[in-house]
């Protein structure tokens, strides 16, 4: 396995990812400064405690100039504002990548926007936590996880590489695949069921609130509630961001979704018990093969 060594890393957005990554840089010596950017100075000071980073800057501008590797670990829907703010800062031959749960358009956009001399490589680290922020980060974040890169025809081969060291070392499991196809298959095994599980939940509150106070969704849940919805407490920017960014293969799935639902609806409706054990058998014997086997793929 290769070993990047870098001058001066950039991570944009120290949260849970970005802080987890600069911890596993500096305590790895894969780089000889971390330099974080964002918009929280007392997160950045935690940063600097929990040794996620060394130094913390105000001005992205200044944080990227000098540096040979940049990672945004913001909202996907601030790259192109980032992007725009310090391409040109950026020293030739430098890496620019990325942590976001969405690719396709994002990733031409940032091909589109970055000079010529500066090399991008889409990634997706499958990790996480519902805690945000760099306090919940961890050297051990990535191990066993998977994470995919997206490279393009655009994509430098040495730039890929050394991406993918970076995310080997942090003991990822990693892939590659088409950014499009990757839109797809994450919209199906990790957007839809967050839409599912924030969609649930406020449904039951809307249940409390117009119509039976009674209900109190802490005191009264066990563990198929808490299961069921335990990812409705990621954050809502986030995942807004990547809802709006998917939106054309998240709808479809929501369409197929509800289909579903309806029709396990109209079995209930009717009390068509053959029917609802029909299927609940094929959505039990699909959960089943879910856990039969540790994923290598999405």
């Amino acid at each position: 396995m290769m070993r990047p060594q870098f001058k001066q890393v950039a991570i944009i957005g120290v949260g849970l990812i970005g802080g987890s990554l600069g911890m596993i840089l500096r305590r790895r010596k894969l780089a000889a400064s971390v330099v974080g950017i964002g918009r929280r100075v007392e997160n950045l000071k935690t940063a600097v405690e929990m040794g996620a980073i060394d130094r913390y800057v105000s001005d992205p501008r200044e944080g990227v100039e000098g540096s040979d590797f940049v990672l945004l670990a913001t909202p996907v829907d601030t790259y192109e504002r980032h992007l725009r703010e310090w391409a040109t800062c950026l020293m030739p031959g430098a890496i620019v990548s990325d942590v976001g749960s969405v690719k396709g358009d994002l990733v031409a956009r940032a091909e589109a926007l970055l000079p010529p001399s500066v090399r991008f490589v889409g990634a997706h680290p499958i990790a996480g936590k519902e805690k945000t922020g760099v306090a919940a980060g961890s050297e051990t974040l990535f191990a066993g996880a998977r994470c995919i890169l997206t490279p393009t025809a655009k994509t430098d081969p040495d730039a890929l590489s050394t991406v993918r060291a970076i995310w080997e070392i942090a003991g990822s499991i990693v892939l590659e695949m088409d950014p499009y196809l990757h839109d797809k298959i994450l919209g199906a095994v990790s957007h839809l069921p967050h839409v599912a599980a924030f969609a649930l939940m406020t449904a039951l509150a809307d249940v409390r609130d117009h119509g039976l106070p009674e209900l109190d969704l802490a005191g009264h849940s066990g563990g198929g509630l808490r299961d069921t919805t335990r990812i409705a407490a990621s954050s809502p920017e986030m995942w807004r961001d990547i809802f709006l960014w998917n939106r054309d293969n998240l709808v479809f799935l929501i369409e197929t979704y509800e289909r579903h639902l309806g029709e396990l609806k109209r079995l209930i409706a009717s009390g068509d018990s053959a029917g609802i054990e029909k299927q609940l058998d094929r959505a039990k014997h699909e959960r089943e093969q879910l856990t039969a086997r540790k994923p290598e793929g999405v």
